[in-house]
């Protein structure tokens, strides 16, 4: 199955990576656990276009890293809105990070329900064998 990214969501995740990349360096800076960083990290290569998902872990896989970069999107929203106002400047640009981010965490959610729902239908519950072809 193929996940669609148009231009803005790309952009908006990418700045997602970036800005938890800089703050693993910061000291006193709230950093997202070493293993949510790893899980990011591995989807940076794909982010260069629409993105192939072949099985339901590789579903599962994605959907926990765009959920730990648009739960840390949000966190720092919150932290802007409350540190500034709600129309500054940063805060706004984060607003339409995470709603794009929101955006493609929402499409992986239907389609990891399409790809259970296949699944179920099936009748194989080693979902680990079934393969999604684009």
């Amino acid at each position: 199955m193929i996940l669609h990214f148009n231009f803005e969501e790309l952009r908006a995740l990418s700045a997602a990576i970036e800005l938890m990349a800089t703050d693993s360096g910061r000291p006193g800076a709230v950093a997202a656990p070493p293993e949510g960083v790893a899980k990011v990290e591995q989807l940076l290569p794909r982010l260069t276009g629409d993105v192939s998902i072949d099985s339901l872990e590789d579903q599962r896989r994605v959907r926990e890293a765009v959920g730990i970069l648009v739960s840390d999107l949000h966190r720092r929203l919150d932290d802007k809105v409350l540190e500034f106002h709600p129309a500054h400047e940063e805060a706004v640009a984060l607003y339409f990070d995470y709603a794009h981010g929101r955006t493609v965490l929402n499409r992986l959610d239907r389609m990891g329900a399409q790809m259970e729902a296949i699944i179920d239908l099936i009748g194989d519950h080693s979902a680990a064998g079934i393969n999604f072809p684009d």
